[in-house]
């Protein structure tokens, strides 16, 4: 058995991946970006998470992270992020401080970024951070004595996303190697495909890009991807690419990011998938999103077996378990 359970109080197996803080790998460090993990790390985090899959299935909630507690620090909206990493900690018998409303707290008296965070981790014993500036939590960081966890840094950013997309592929394919993915809408903006396209470039795989030239995949990090030798494609429609594709990963074109209302006009709804886009597609592949949706992908899509996207968001709840085990020294 995985786990026993003795007067009430569940208790992993020494069989699993959860540990003291002396032997845990991941004790106290910051998960701020995906260019701090390699392979092996992924296999070791989609283990943990796995396993957390597996307990949530059996008991709901359990204790290894009783006594501690969880900072929510969103100074962008969030809904999705924001309540898998309070569904995570609670889950795990933790606490959380909820704060996205920021404007309503002491930085809307001008307090400084690291400032808010040397004070937030007098209370807690880690910080999630999203913040519309790249680099931000780089900064928080660099004040912290407590981990922080990148929720999303503007257009840099987001890793914690990026793994729990990649947890998808593997959770619904078995296997990252010897895939193509297709991302697809705005990938200038689109943080979480930046992240996601570097974590690609672990694996045997290739890589298309769908999207209209303002929003195309940065050039940067194209040659980034390149320069590890993932062959890649780009296209300005879905044709071509769709037949070979093993996940399409679409994104919203993300009004937000503009600031010329005119140039989001003329891109908004480039792409919309439809049953009908489907029928050119793979039966075993899978389409995946990080939400919200604004209509780029039909509602008439989601009875399809390969719509993975509200999937998708509950593999997230397991990977973010995964990962505040891992920073708070219980894996």
């Amino acid at each position: 058995m995985p786990l026993t359970k003795t007067n009430g109080t569940i208790t992993p197996s020494p069989h699993l991946p959860f540990g003291d803080q002396q032997t845990a790998p991941w004790y106290g460090k910051d998960i701020l970006s995906v260019s701090q993990f390699s392979r092996s790390d992924l296999t070791y985090i989609f283990e943990v998470a796995h396993e957390m899959r597996e307990m949530v299935a059996r008991i709901g909630a359990f204790d290894l992270l009783k006594g501690k507690i969880l900072a929510n620090l969103f100074y962008e909206p969030s809904t999705r992020t924001s309540s898998s990493f309070t569904a995570a900690m609670e889950r795990l018998g933790g606490s959380v401080i909820p704060i996205n409303e920021v404007r309503y707290s002491s930085v809307s008296k001008g307090e400084s970024l690291p400032d808010t965070v040397r004070t937030l981790e007098c209370y807690a014993d880690v910080i999630v951070l999203r913040h519309p500036e790249v680099g931000a939590s780089a900064l928080a960081a660099k004040y912290a004595r407590k981990p922080i966890i990148n929720a999303g840094d503007g257009i840099g950013e987001h890793p914690t996303q990026a793994l729990l997309d990649l947890f998808t592929i593997f959770e619904e394919l078995g296997t990252v190697d010897g895939l193509t993915v297709t991302m697809l809408g705005d990938l200038k903006y689109g943080r979480t495909v930046h992240s996601l396209a570097r974590l690609l470039s672990l694996y045997d795989v290739k890589i298309n890009y769908v999207a209209p030239p303002i929003v195309a995949m940065p050039r940067e990090i194209i040659a980034e991807i390149d320069r590890k030798g993932i062959p890649q494609a780009e296209f300005t429609t879905l044709d071509r690419p769709l037949p070979e594709t093993d996940v399409l990963y679409v994104t919203r074109i993300q009004k937000e990011r503009f600031s010329d209302p005119d140039e989001y006009e003329s891109v908004k709804g480039s792409y919309v998938i439809t049953p009908a886009t489907l029928q050119a597609a793979k039966q075993d592949m899978i389409v995946m999103h990080p939400l919200p949706r604004v209509g780029e992908i039909s509602m008439d899509v989601d009875d399809d077996p390969r719509a993975a996207y509200f999937r998708q968001m509950e593999y997230g709840l397991f990977v973010r378990m995964a990962l505040l085990a891992m920073v708070l020294g219980k894996a």
